[in-house]
């Protein structure tokens, strides 16, 4: 394909969880597309749901003015629609269908000649599978989790550190004053990311993450040993995909036709028995939720969606594909689809983030 005079069309979705800046990327798309490319450009609606069900619509300027600080997308979003795996609403007997040859037909009926598609690790593997299938791709990592390789950090993030600070700076003023332990739960999956950066950011006492093996004993030292030095309360903040000293994930259920079927939480709540049994403390436990991915963006994520989305724009009109746009150091510039699917980024024990945390006392329950 040349770039040059064949790239026309190209469609854009959101897909997986929806995170602050979604709007902002979709906005640093469609601008350039129409003001630097000449470049049409197609919404697809709901994430991969779109692609596999033909449900699109055309993104002009006046579509996107207004939204840089909009919270969500206005296309919609899907963390279930996967066109390998994918179950049909009105599929009564549950069973899992490859709608990937849909996807490529419906790409093609379209007149579209290439694809971006927003979203983390489970949306950007998908679409590099898409790729094979010969659907020109090009990614945009979002994730609170900050949990895509290949790039320094995922726009959503910065605002769900920002949301996990101020919630962990609320919280402390009632665990102060009724002397309290106070565990906080925060998303993150398998990661450790938000849990370690909000916890930091806020304060907190304790911050367990799935990257570092913690036992109760060692947390319920930490707080009688903050009780020894006249701090008559703790924060606990912990990563939702921290596991039980016997290894299980808690689990709050399963989504059968979702990309990742495990929906983690309630680790917190668990905790917070365990502390209480153990050091006679009383002990509650918060489930941040929702609450981080939603809202407006802050400004720098509005700015790192905006810088990403004009590197995806450029890739893929130079027909640049089977790549994703990514940060690295100040600069924005593409990687290969290939080393980010399939991957997560995880926190390193012995890095400098971690290394820090305990140099100002945090405990990290190891």
């Amino acid at each position: 394909m040349n770039p040059s005079t064949d790239v026309e069309r190209i469609g854009v979705l959101t897909g997986g969880g929806d995170c602050p800046g979604l709007n902002a990327a979709i906005r640093a798309v469609v601008k350039p597309a129409i003001y630097e490319h000449d470049i049409e450009v197609i919404g697809i609606e709901d994430g991969y749901n779109g692609l596999v069900q033909d449900k699109m619509t055309p993104l002009g300027w006046d579509d996107v003015s207004g939204i840089l600080a909009q919270g969500g997308t206005i296309l919609g979003a899907s963390n279930k629609a996967n066109p390998f795996k994918y179950y049909p609403p009105d599929n009564e007997t549950k069973k899992a269908t490859d709608m990937s040859e849909q996807c490529v037909k419906n790409f093609e009926d379209a007149g579209l000649d290439a694809l971006v598609c927003i979203g983390g690790d489970g949306t950007l593997t998908i679409a590099n599978k898409l790729q094979d299938l010969g659907i020109p791709v090009v990614g945009i990592p979002k994730t609170i989790d900050n949990d895509v390789v290949e790039t320094d950090v995922t726009f959503g993030f910065g605002t769900a550190v920002q949301i996990v600070a101020n919630a962990v700076d609320r919280i402390h003023t009632t665990a102060q004053s009724h002397q309290r332990v106070m565990v906080i739960e925060t998303m993150g999956r398998y990661t450790g990311w938000l849990a370690l950066n909000g916890g930091m950011a806020g304060g907190g006492d304790i911050i367990l993450i799935p990257e570092i093996e913690y036992s109760i004993e060692n947390v319920c030292n930490a707080i009688r040993e903050r009780h020894q030095m006249g701090r008559r309360f703790s924060i606990v903040v912990v990563a939702e995909g921290v596991k039980t000293p016997s290894g299980e994930f808690v689990e709050r259920g399963h989504v059968e036709d979702s990309y990742d079927q495990r929906r983690l939480g309630g680790i917190s709540k668990y905790l917070a028995d365990e502390i209480e049994e153990r050091t006679g403390d009383e002990t509650r436990a918060t489930i941040l939720g929702h609450v981080q991915r939603g809202g407006t963006p802050i400004a720098r994520d509005r700015l790192l969606a905006t810088l990403l989305g004009h590197e995806a724009l450029n890739a893929a009109a130079d027909g640049n594909f089977g790549t994703m746009a990514a940060l690295r150091g100040t600069k924005t510039e593409t990687v290969s689809l290939d080393k980010v699917a399939g991957r997560q980024r995880r926190v390193d024990p012995s890095g400098d983030l971690v290394e820090t945390a305990r140099a100002v006392a945090t405990y990290l329950g190891d």
